[in-house]
């Protein structure tokens, strides 16, 4: 589900795991932008950022060529940190703003505003029905759907920020846009690393249909990487999983939309690689254009939207449409259409956290599904 429990090491600690990541030009204050990283899947009121580690959102300049895209450099970081109720924010430019959790920053330097703390989770699907369809390789969606995160909590960190202020003459208006949980530290490890939603626990899940990697959850040491520079040493690792699993997913329908490369490659698998949210913060706020210049480039024409992720879109339908029917028929969805509630388009953004959060474990399955072993994890 989205981002969450990603990993064996995310599992282990929930003040590391990322699960969301959104980008998208501010829709109530012009020529600002906004950046939010979500943490701690199923927070409960009381939960806390690590005080170990540094959360970092990057930007990088990136343009389109025809085979994919190309990040360039600098690299604009925004490096928060936490103490017991207070943190910092490291902003590109080397100011700092300082913030107390669960409220909002009291002034806007540079135009930036701050908010850390708890907050309902955005993202919704039917994880079950998800984890069906992959198991019994069939599409095992519903009609109507039950959101499997309803009433849960995550913490939340939003920053919005005037682009001219903060960025200064960045090359272009286009950005690649990942977040990091780092180590704190002179030398940082990295954790985790978060771009678009669902890479890690279904575009690299183990559905025993890699057969060069078998039996292997790769998503602890894809979280290790770089989000603009995969390692050459496993770069090989996340292609055979990809050209294995996007073929599966093709399938679903029980046809091919995506007919593969000479090479036997699939189309999507190095677009996908590049795991970052693609954004223009010159356009204006779209809610609805995940995915929008990724597809746009795949079919060789100009984009029309920002791009970027906001926080009411239905990335489970887009991911899935475009990956079994690459558009052609019928939309394919989860049957879930909105969050708990819907996001606002006033700072902080998030909806309010929920005081009484259910207590329950949505879960994702680490292991290769299988129609034996499969079960409900509600």
């Amino acid at each position: 589900m989205s981002d969450h429990l990603s990993g064996h090491r995310a599992l282990s600690d929930p003040a590391i795991d990322l699960t969301d990541l959104y980008a998208f030009p501010s829709p109530s204050r012009q020529g600002s932008f906004v950046l939010v990283l979500n943490v701690f899947p199923m927070a409960r009121p009381g939960a806390l950022f690590s005080n170990e580690a540094s959360y970092r959102f990057r930007l990088r300049p990136v343009t389109t060529t025809p085979s994919g895209f190309e990040v360039a450099t600098p690299d604009y970081a925004f490096t928060c940190t936490f103490g017991a109720q207070v943190g910092s924010c490291i902003l590109p430019n080397g100011a700092a703003v300082s913030f107390r959790q669960n409220e909002v920053t009291a002034r806007d330097p540079d135009g930036v505003r701050i908010f850390a703390g708890l907050r309902l989770d955005p993202f919704f699907m039917d994880v079950p029905r998800e984890v069906e369809t992959r198991a019994t390789r069939r599409i095992a969606f519903q009609a109507q759907g039950t959101n499997t995160l309803d009433g849960l909590n995550i913490l939340s960190i939003v920053v919005e920020f005037d682009v001219a202020a903060v960025l200064g003459q960045a090359p272009g208006t286009m950005f690649a846009i990942a977040a990091e949980a780092v180590t704190s530290g002179a030398v940082p490890v990295r954790l985790e690393r978060l771009g678009r939603a669902e890479v890690k626990n279904i575009l690299l899940s183990d559905n025993g249909v890699d057969s060069i990697n078998r039996e292997r959850d790769i998503r602890d040491l894809y979280n290790q990487e770089d989000p603009f520079q995969l390692t050459t040493d496993h770069l090989g690792t996340y292609r055979a999983r990809l050209n294995a699993n996007l073929p599966f997913f093709d399938s679903l329908d029980g046809k091919i939309d995506w007919p593969l490369n000479s090479d036997g490659a699939h189309p999507l698998t190095e677009l996908l690689l590049a795991d970052f949210l693609v954004v223009d913060v010159a356009k204006p706020f779209a809610e609805d254009s995940y995915l929008e210049i990724e597809r746009a480039l795949l079919q060789g024409q100009a984009y029309a939207t920002c791009g970027g992720r906001s926080l009411n879109e239905d990335v489970i339908d887009k991911l899935y449409t475009l990956i079994v029917t690459a558009g052609n028929g019928p939309r394919v969805s989860d049957g879930v259409d909105q969050a708990t509630v819907r996001a606002s388009q006033r700072f902080p953004y998030l909806a309010p956290p929920n005081r009484d959060p259910p207590d329950r474990d949505p879960g994702i399955q680490t292991n290769a599904p299988t129609r034996e072993h499969f079960a409900p994890l509600i």
